[in-house]
């Protein structure tokens, strides 16, 4: 065999083995793809069913709510409130002091925020209450101020500190601290003439809304006594 046709024979020997090595390489690609097409059904049912084991374990809640609604009462507000007080108090509370005080013993300091809201009942007043004269004067008969909200601030009050005995805590010592802080705070807003400051607002205010309907002046006038009824 001469050299030019072993040099032939070499050239056609890598070229075949090219081919085969390109076809081996594209095989290897396609191969790659049908595993990947193979494992993603897998894959996916995989994943639905730890979904499904995630919703059994921790379902998401459901609110429905109740399509029929209960009105019970309906009322209008003719209140008219014209003065109002945010006040703390401090309230010591205690139960089962004595001799036994270490087994039995509760007590604790409520510190409570409060409001108290003051105005008058525009309800309670009657037809001849507003009397129009011809010289522009109107005479106003006002029902006296009233406490019309006593409140506490529940977010805003805390118990500072508490002692308890070796039994444990009153449960119902906490609630009738919080009786007395709303009493205490009432009384000292009463103390500070709350009921004066709202009859003088209330009265102001409905001096303004009927000059502003073109009356000349309002004249205030004292509740008549309630009678005594004779024995």
């Amino acid at each position: 065999m001469d050299t030019k046709s072993g040099f032939g024979l070499n050239t056609i020997l890598l070229i075949l083995v090219f081919i085969a090595l390109l076809v081996l390489i594209i095989g290897g690609f396609g191969l790659a793809s049908t595993l990947r097409q193979l494992t993603n059904p897998l894959t996916e049912a995989q994943q639905e069913f730890e979904r499904q084991v995630e919703e059994i374990t921790n379902p998401t809640p459901t609110v429905i709510p109740d399509p029929i609604t209960i009105v019970h009462e309906i009322s209008s507000l003719s209140r008219l409130e014209t003065a109002s007080y945010t006040i703390e108090k401090v309230i010591t509370a205690e139960s089962g002091q004595g001799p036994f005080a270490f087994l039995f013993g509760d007590q604790l300091i409520l510190v409570a925020h409060g409001q108290v809201i003051a105005g008058v009942d525009l309800s309670k007043m009657q037809a001849d209450d507003i009397v129009v004269a011809e010289d522009g004067k109107v005479f106003v008969t006002l029902p006296p101020a009233e406490v019309l909200v006593v409140a506490l601030d529940n977010q805003k009050s805390y118990i500072f500190d508490r002692d308890t005995g070796l039994i444990g805590m009153n449960p119902a010592l906490e609630t009738e601290a919080r009786r007395a802080a709303e009493q205490a705070i009432l009384d000292a807003a009463l103390e500070d003439g709350i009921l004066d400051m709202a009859q003088r607002n209330a009265e102001t205010y409905i001096r303004q809304l009927i000059i502003a309907l073109g009356f000349r002046e309002v004249i205030f006038t004292a509740p008549s006594p309630t009678p005594t009824p004779a024995n």
